[in-house]
């Protein structure tokens, strides 16, 4: 019965672990300097409700199990070494559980933190030189991913601004097409995020 406590908390973990990998690939992607494996598990994001919906059904029974009074029988059962749980079987390690599944259930609202925050600083370039002009990017699923696709546009020389949006599946660039053009900033953009970036279109 202890056996399956520990199994049934586990299955959680493993759980919000999976809804999560959409948003935690891009973030591992970024820290371990790996270009073009962000958008590997972008394809779990349709299953995220059902995946969170599982989480907290198992994590919600191991505490019920947890919590629940012990049977007269039980009580009439336990040995010596069964009095006392290791920890493995606690509540202090369920605990812990909860704790991590929720921190990767919320992940995605989140995931932004790990990027660098700096603007780039651009001297020289005057305002009528520049264009703006918008990418199509397949493959965003959290603002982790809008913050990666910002931060590599922003690497480039010659762009000025990017912004991105996850929930239109589009970036915003502002740069210096003496530079660079708008397609080679498309083409790095999806060599280093693994995103799929449409042909551009100027705005």
């Amino acid at each position: 019965m202890k056996a399956n406590k520990k199994s049934i908390a586990s299955l959680g973990l493993l759980a919000a672990l999976t809804a999560s990998l959409c948003c935690l690939t891009p973030v591992l992607a970024f820290i371990a300097g790996v270009s073009g494996m962000a958008a590997a598990f972008s394809w779990v994001e349709p299953f995220r409700p059902y995946l969170i919906g599982l989480t907290v059904v198992v994590i919600g029974l191991a505490w019920y199990q947890q919590l629940k009074p012990r049977s007269a029988e039980e009580i009439a059962c336990a040995c010596e070494g069964d009095q006392k749980s290791s920890f493995w079987q606690s509540k202090k390690f369920l605990a812990i559980i909860t704790v991590v599944a929720g921190g990767l259930v919320v992940f995605p609202t989140y995931a932004d933190v790990f990027f660098p925050k700096a603007q780039k600083q651009v001297a020289g370039v005057q305002r009528s030189s520049t264009l703006e002009a918008r990418l199509n990017v397949q493959g965003m699923t959290c603002t982790g991913c809008e913050a990666h696709v910002k931060h590599t546009a922003l690497q480039l020389d010659g762009v000025i601004d990017a912004n991105a949006s996850y929930e239109q599946g589009v970036a915003r660039i502002k740069f210096d097409p003496s530079v660079i053009s708008l397609e080679a900033i498309g083409q790095a953009i999806e060599e280093e995020t693994g995103y799929e970036v449409s042909q551009p279109q100027k705005q």
